[in-house]
């Protein structure tokens, strides 16, 4: 693995020089108004606000949501004002988020953020929907603000989001931290606080509280915990500013001081990545946001997309395989760590079964990635041909792509052969809105939501910025 360019971070001990920074974080977010999105920001942003609404409803029937649903119903959160999605409950806003967190990540679909610098790791960065759009939708529905309002929110979460994550040291990722669970945090406060209207000050102490919050570790990958992540950090973002807004004290450097954010969880960061660089430009712009066409981590997503290629333009059987190997660069497999996949969970960080359900299926949906059909005799039996190796030129291509060679070996001598380095749904292959409200649909189905109500939410998110409030849409959303 190379090393960060030493003259590419501040050292821990050199952060106080940008004192700052927190404030202009605040600045920010307080002074953005909807008339500064550009039209391509606005227009990739409703594709992920769809795509989100749709994995909140899919994940509300997986076995994470139930236990949700079992947590709040243990802590007696009966009343409240914002909507638990796939479900008749309301509950207290920071709940909300928290529910709605968990569902959109629970299956490890939703939207994935890619890196500038080529010394950052692809999977370092964050899934910016899942943090701040619960925190948008929550607060928004209680505050009772308009589309318009909630989407900006949004859009200032996921750029906050983004921008912190691509300043902090890669360290930060390489050692164990989950960047959505921690970046994610200071996303949700933004939302919040954004709709809260508050000021400078204000706003200051939210990000700050956010930051004594954030947490999140990657060792839990592969199990219920990495989608727990996602709901604490959209729940602690609101509770922050929530805590901001009684006037709760908290320091106004939390990002760039020697025992801030930045010194504290990557021993530093990149000055250039953030400063003055928020909103220009904005990340859903350059260099983009990916949505998902698999329900499985980012990093198998470019090798998926190629090796489906490969299926359909050479009519390639499952029976007549002998081999497959998929090299890539020395970090993909740091977080695609399960090569023998037990469980639903594993399999979505499982580079093996990714390319063994291809080639059974034709596809890897969300009816794909069971617990049953990964233990399945001809799934396991796949598993063992699937050599995942590191690649010298994939190696040399940067950590910032995720590049994938594909060899497939077929039982007549014959070798396929092929190479990736960004898979559907990237900026480099993107979704239409019509693609993604497929997927959207698919979502839906999968948690058996009525498709009239599907069709309905599709086109209030198609004209979200012109709803006076979410009531209807968030209507829609419960049972």
């Amino acid at each position: 693995m190379s090393s960060v360019p030493a003259n590419a971070q501040r050292p821990a001990h050199a952060l106080h020089a940008d004192s700052g920074l927190t404030r202009n974080v605040a600045d920010f977010v307080q002074k953005a108004a909807i008339s500064d999105l550009p039209d391509i920001v606005v227009e990739n942003g409703k594709k992920s606000i769809l795509d989100g609404i749709g994995l909140a409803l899919s994940g509300s029937v997986a076995k994470s949501g139930e236990y949700v649903r079992q947590h709040l119903a243990d802590a007696g959160l009966a009343d409240g004002a914002a909507t638990v999605i796939g479900s008749n409950r309301k509950v207290a806003p920071r709940f909300a988020a928290f529910a709605n967190g968990v569902g959109i990540h629970a299956d490890d679909y939703d939207d994935t953020q890619l890196a500038v610098a080529n010394d950052r790791v692809y999977g370092l960065l964050t899934h910016p929907t899942a943090p701040a759009l619960p925190a948008a939708l929550a607060m928004g529905e209680v505050l009772g603000s308009s589309g318009a309002n909630v989407m900006l929110a949004y859009h200032l979460g996921v750029e906050v989001e983004c921008k912190i994550a691509e300043a902090i040291n890669p360290r930060h990722y390489q050692t164990g931290f989950h960047a959505t669970a921690t970046c994610g945090t200071f996303a949700a406060a933004s939302a919040a606080s954004k709709l809260m209207g508050f000021d400078n000050e204000t706003l200051c102490r939210a990000l700050s509280i956010a930051g004594s919050q954030s947490a999140g570790l990657r060792e839990n990958f592969g199990t219920m915990t990495k989608p727990f992540h996602a709901g604490r950090s959209s729940e602690s973002g609101v509770v922050a500013a929530q805590f901001a807004s009684y006037g709760w004290t908290a320091a106004d450097t939390i990002l760039e001081a020697p025992r801030g954010f930045f010194a504290a969880a990557g021993g530093g960061y990149d000055h250039s990545a953030i400063d003055g660089k928020l909103g220009a430009p904005w990340t859903f712009d350059v260099p983009g946001i990916s949505i998902k066409p698999h329900p499985s981590g980012s990093l198998t997503h470019p090798g998926m997309t190629e090796m489906l290629r490969l299926i359909v333009e050479n009519d390639i059987r499952a029976e007549n395989v002998e081999h497959v190997r998929v090299g890539t660069n020395s970090n993909m497999p740091n977080a695609l760590i399960h090569h023998r996949p037990q469980n639903e969970l594993q399999a979505k960080f499982s580079m093996e079964f990714c390319m063994a359900i291809l080639l059974i299926e034709g596809r890897a949906g969300l009816a794909e990635f069971t617990d049953e059909r990964v233990m399945q005799d001809d799934v396991q039996t796949m598993l063992t041909k699937v050599d995942f190796v590191i690649d010298d030129r994939a190696e040399a291509a940067g950590y910032h792509l995720m590049t994938a060679y594909i060899d497939i070996l077929l039982k007549d001598g014959t070798t396929i052969s092929g190479k990736a380095d960004f898979g559907k749904g990237s900026p480099a292959n993107p979704m239409s809105y019509d693609e993604v409200s497929n997927k959207f649909c698919e979502c839906a189905d999968f948690a058996n939501w009525d498709r009239s109500k599907a069709d309905e939410i599709i086109d209030i998110v198609a004209n979200f910025e012109k709803q006076d409030n979410i009531d209807h849409l968030m209507a829609l959303l419960r049972l």
